[in-house]
C-alpha cells in the first residue's frame, strides 16, 4: 500500500479523501445473547448478512468515491462467488489495499513487523486481558497477519477464543478524532472497548502513516492521582470520551457531547488540551440526557451541507418546548431533564461561556458564522418529525449520516420517514446498489452527483446501534472554509 500521510479534518462535510473503516470480523459472530449488552450490542448479529449484503456495499461506495481505480469496472469480479470475500479481508493477498479507505487491521499487521513493537503490544493486550503466560508466548509465534486478526477478534486460527471479541471496532469513529492536523486519542467509557484503545494507540504511535504527527497526538487521560480517589470521587471525576461525541465542525470550532459515554470531566480536559495547543478557538459542549437511546451526540444530529443538518426531533425547539411546557416553573426542574444544556467556550474566555437555548441555534451559528453559509440554515428531523417515527428511526440511526462530500451522504434504508424529509429538501434518494450500477454503466459518476441520500441495506448493521457516521473515522477532508 502506498503511504499518503496527509491528515487534516476541518469540517464534517468537506469532500472526504481518506478514512479508517474496519470490516466486520469474526468476533462479531461470536457474540452470545447473555453477553450482548455487556459488549454494547442490542442483539446478536448474523455476520454473513452484515458483511456480504450490507457492509461490503458500504465499502464499495467508499472506494468508488475515494479510490475508484480499486473498483471501477471490477465489481462483478470482486463479488464473484469464487472470491469468498477475500477482496474485503485485510489478511488476504487479494485485499484491496487502498491508502484512502484503510482498515486498522491492515495497519496493525504492518506495525507488528517491528519485533519490539510486537513484543510490547502482545504484552500490553495480554496484561489487560489477564491471559496465561503460555498464551502470551504462543501469540508471539503467530504470523503478523494472523496475530493482527486475533488481537481484534479474540479468535485463533483454530477457532478457539482466547479474548472477548471487540465487536464495536467496526465503529471506528470512536477510536480517535482528527481535529485539523492533530489526532486526539479517545478514552472509552466501558471495558468492552478498552482493547480497541490499546490497539489504536499502538497504531498511531508506531505506523509510518502517522509518523509526521507524533507530536500532534493528544492523549486524553485521568489525573495522575486519580487512583487515590475513593469510589464515589472516581465515578464523578472519571475522564471518558468517545469519538461519536466529538465533531470538528469548522477549522476554529469543535463540538463535544456529554452523554452516556463522555463525561463532563473529559470535556474539560479536551477544552484545556486543545486551547493550550492552539488547535481551535472555541469548543461547544452539548449535554444530552444520559440514556442508551442517545449514546453519543452523533446519534442525535449530524451535518449534511454547510447549511443543512439532520437532527432528532425531540431535541429540536418544538420538541424540547413540548417536553417541558406542561411543567409549572414553581415546581422546580424534573429529576431527569430532557432539555439540552449547550455552552460555548472561547480560548482566553473560558470563564465566560456563551449559552444556547436550542440545538438549532447552535447549528445555525456554526453554519452562518463558522462556515460562512449564504443560505438559510435548514433542518431535517428524524422520522420527518412525525410521532412515533422520530423516536423509532433515531434508534436505527436516522440522524447518523456520513458526508462523502457536501450534500452527498450515506444513511440506512430502513428510515423511510427521514428519507421523505430529505426528498422534500430536494434530495435524490437512491439505493447504494442502484448507484453503483449507474457508476459501472457510466451513467453517472461520483463527481457529478449532488444533493443525494445514498441508502444502505441495514437489517443487521442497524442492530449493532451505529450508522455510517459511526462506521467511519475521517483522516482527511478538503477544506470548505
Amino acid at each position: 500500500m502506498s503511504k499518503s500521510n496527509k491528515i487534516n479534518v476541518s469540517s464534517e462535510v468537506g469532500t472526504l479523501r481518506r478514512l479508517l473503516i474496519h470490516s466486520p470480523d469474526a468476533g462479531i459472530g461470536k457474540v452470545i445473547p447473555s453477553k450482548a449488552q455487556d459488549w454494547l450490542f442490542e442483539d446478536i448479529i448474523h455476520l454473513d448478512t452484515m458483511r456480504s449484503k450490507e457492509y461490503d456495499l458500504f465499502t464499495k461506495v467508499l472506494l468508488y468515491f475515494l479510490d475508484p481505480e480499486k473498483v471501477k469496472g471490477k465489481i462483478g469480479d470482486i463479488d464473484h462467488p469464487n472470491q469468498n470475500r477475500d477482496f474485503y479481508k485485510p489478511d488476504k493477498s487479494t485485499y484491496f489495499q487502498s491508502d484512502k479507505v484503510i482498515d486498522p487491521q491492515f495497519l496493525l499487521a504492518e506495525i507488528l513487523e517491528n519485533k519490539e513493537v510486537k513484543n510490547k503490544l502482545v504484552a500490553s493486550v495480554c496484561s489487560f486481558e489477564r491471559t496465561s503466560y503460555s498464551t502470551q508466548e504462543n501469540l508471539f509465534k503467530l504470523e503478523n497477519q494472523d496475530l493482527a486478526r486475533t488481537l481484534i477478534s479474540g479468535i485463533l486460527l483454530t477457532q478457539k477464543m482466547i479474548f472477548p471479541p471487540v465487536p464495536n471496532f467496526i465503529f471506528t469513529r470512536d477510536i480517535a478524532v482528527v481535529v485539523n492536523d492533530h489526532i486526539m486519542l479517545t478514552r472509552p467509557a466501558t471495558e468492552a472497548r478498552s482493547r480497541e484503545a490499546i490497539l489504536t494507540a499502538f497504531i498511531m504511535f508506531n505506523h509510518e502513516m502517522f509518523s509526521e504527527y507524533k507530536d500532534k497526538i493528544i492523549e486524553i487521560t485521568n489525573k495522575q492521582d486519580y487512583f487515590l480517589y475513593d469510589d464515589n470521587e472516581k465515578k464523578y471525576k472519571n475522564v471518558t470520551v468517545e469519538g461519536g461525541d466529538v465533531m470538528t465542525v469548522a477549522p476554529n470550532h469543535l463540538l463535544i457531547g456529554c452523554s452516556e459515554r463522555t463525561s463532563l470531566h473529559a470535556a474539560s480536559v479536551v477544552i484545556q488540551q486543545l486551547f493550550s495547543r492552539n488547535v481551535v478557538d472555541k469548543v461547544s459542549v452539548v449535554q444530552i440526557p444520559n440514556k442508551r437511546a442517545f449514546m453519543h451526540i452523533d446519534t442525535t444530529f449530524t451535518q449534511v451541507k454547510r447549511n443543512l443538518w439532520v437532527i432528532h426531533a425531540p431535541f429540536s425547539k418544538q420538541g424540547t418546548d413540548y417536553d417541558t411546557k406542561d411543567l409549572i416553573p414553581e415546581l422546580g426542574e424534573p429529576t431527569e431533564k430532557f432539555t439540552l444544556n449547550i455552552s460555548q467556550f472561547q480560548k482566553g474566555k473560558v470563564d465566560q461561556p456563551i449559552k444556547f437555548d436550542y440545538l438549532e441555534d447552535l447549528l445555525d451559528d456554526i453554519s452562518q458564522k463558522d462556515l460562512n453559509s449564504i443560505e438559510k440554515t435548514e433542518f431535517i428531523y428524524s422520522g420527518d418529525g412525525v410521532f412515533p417515527f422520530g423516536q423509532r428511526e433515531q434508534w436505527t440511526d436516522s440522524c447518523n449520516v456520513l458526508a462523502l462530500k457536501e450534500g452527498v451522504v450515506i444513511a440506512y434504508d430502513r428510515n423511510d420517514k427521514t428519507a421523505e424529509g430529505f426528498k422534500r429538501k430536494g434530495f435524490n434518494v437512491i439505493h447504494a446498489n442502484d448507484l453503483l450500477n449507474q457508476f459501472e454503466n457510466n451513467e453517472s459518476s461520483p463527481e457529478e452527483i449532488s444533493n443525494t441520500l445514498i441508502l444502505l441495506p441495514s437489517g443487521e448493521l442497524s442492530r449493532a446501534r451505529g450508522g455510517s457516521h459511526c462506521l467511519s473515522m475521517p483522516l482527511f477532508r478538503d477544506p470548505i472554509v
